[in-house]
């Protein structure tokens, strides 16, 4: 899920620094991708473990909510901080890892949304149905997960093939509008307790990678209009 166009990454250069075509190179790596799976498991792996044990707090079910939330809006943060880091360090490399990251974004989603809906909700659908429509956050967090969902069934190559790689690039743009409403969700979850100090860590981060992206654009457009 992203921006810039996965079907033609840019080369290795052979003049880079030295520093940077060891990072290609380990980036490149076979046991790359596998050590950024296990990363992304790991956190799964610590909540299942502390359910298991009971060691989520006096409130095990809304910990569980609550970091899963977590997760998923900090997958989708490393998920747009790819292209940034891309285009500033010099690393194209750093392509293959984007659509793993939005995927197990996407997997972290899920799992808030199964959480509330069997912890706070015992899996009523009467009760989710009156529960999204009478609390807005609910409605802007389910709002989100549902953008996220043909993001995550388009992240593979047989789907850039058969949608073209412009089509696929505009559907997943989509993700700006994700992280948007991701952030409304956290920021009306936490304005009940008057905490907002997480949601302007996010927040300020959203609008670096976002900006950054606006910046871009409008260089872009004016290096255009500057041409004979």
């Amino acid at each position: 899920m992203g921006g810039a166009s996965l079907l033609n990454p840019t080369p290795v250069r052979a003049s880079a620094p030295g520093w940077r075509s060891a990072v290609q190179r380990a980036l490149l790596s076979r046991w790359s991708k596998p050590l950024l799976w296990l990363a992304c498991l790991l956190p799964l792996a610590w909540l299942l473990t502390g359910a298991l044990r009971e060691t989520l707090g006096a409130n095990p079910a809304e910990a569980l909510i609550r970091a899963t939330g977590d997760w998923t809006l900090r997958g989708l943060c490393l998920t747009l901080a790819i292209t940034p880091l891309r285009v500033m360090l010099g690393l194209p490399a750093l392509l293959r890892f984007r659509r793993l990251l939005g995927v197990f974004s996407y997997v972290y989603a899920l799992l808030h949304l199964l959480c509330y809906a069997g912890f706070d909700m015992q899996l009523d659908l009467g009760d989710i149905g009156r529960d999204v429509l009478k609390r807005p956050f609910i409605f802007v967090g389910l709002a989100a997960v549902l953008l996220m969902t043909p993001l995550a069934l388009t992240s593979f190559n047989a789907a850039i093939r058969a949608l073209g790689g412009r089509h696929w690039q505009r559907l997943h743009r989509l993700v700006y509008g994700v992280i948007l409403l991701g952030l409304l969700h956290f920021f009306w979850m936490r304005a009940g307790k008057h905490n907002f100090a997480e949601v302007a860590v996010y927040a300020a981060l959203a609008a670096v990678l976002l900006g950054w992206r606006v910046q871009r654009a409008l260089r872009q457009r004016w290096l255009s209009a500057r041409q004979p």
